[in-house]
């Protein structure tokens, strides 16, 4: 698997994870910055 297709599958992992376990726009906006770090962090 390239490494485009990695970041997609990672990001996709993260939205879901995102979507499914927050409860209100402030935890929400806190999962998306949590998963936009393990994205960064995945890349470097």
């Amino acid at each position: 698997m390239n490494a485009k297709k990695w970041m997609l599958a990672v990001a996709a992992l993260v939205a879901g994870l995102a979507l499914a376990g927050c409860n209100t726009v402030e935890g929400m906006g806190k999962d998306i910055k949590k998963g936009g770090e393990a994205i960064e962090k995945a890349a470097k």
